[in-house]
């Protein structure tokens, strides 16, 4: 499935391929690798509620911004698992994190099949990354909160996701209480 019209780099039109995936449905599930390369699946989070940020390349600064941005948040979130995904090779992340500090994120890479992307709806055919975009997973892997940026060099609304993480967050500390 080939969707167009959704995103631009430097104002030029690209398409995404996959599906444009729905608020309030099952996310699918997916499978990538670690910078260990090891595989992950959504599966490994399994109840947890889940940022997924999603970034077409860590060594740009728009998404080195957007990977610092959800590392510091990360302390805030507790029982939260943020994650990021890019098209990056594992060793390329495995500089990235040391370098910049990042370490209270999963950082992850797609390279390998685009099962992410795919599976996600925000592969863009035209240069194999992905669009720079945001999804809230409750801890059933229920989709709650999604932003698919529309200029690929723009960031996301970061209160806005971090807004959807918490409430659902806030949801289960009382529903355990």
């Amino acid at each position: 499935m080939e969707r167009e019209g959704i995103v631009t780099v430097k104002g030029n039109a690209v398409t995404l391929v996959g599906p444009e995936l729905k608020t309030g449905e099952k996310s699918p599930d997916f499978t990538v690798v670690n910078k260990e390369l090891k595989e992950v699946t959504l599966g490994d989070f399994e109840g947890k509620v889940k940022i997924i940020s999603v970034t077409p390349s860590l060594d740009t600064p728009v998404c080195e911004a957007q990977t610092r941005r959800f590392n510091e948040e990360a302390a805030k979130l507790e029982g939260a698992a943020i994650i990021n995904i890019s098209m990056d090779l594992p060793f390329a992340i495995s500089r990235f994190c040391t370098t910049a500090g990042i370490d209270k994120i999963e950082t992850l890479s797609d390279h390998r099949d685009a099962s992410f992307a795919s599976a996600y709806g925000v592969l863009i055919k035209e240069l194999r990354l992905h669009a720079r975009s945001i999804f809230v997973l409750d801890a059933d892997n229920t989709l709650v909160y999604q932003e698919v940026v529309g200029e690929l060099t723009d960031h996301p609304d970061y209160d806005k996701a971090l807004e959807a993480a918490n409430s659902l967050l806030n949801r289960k500390t009382q529903a355990a209480a």
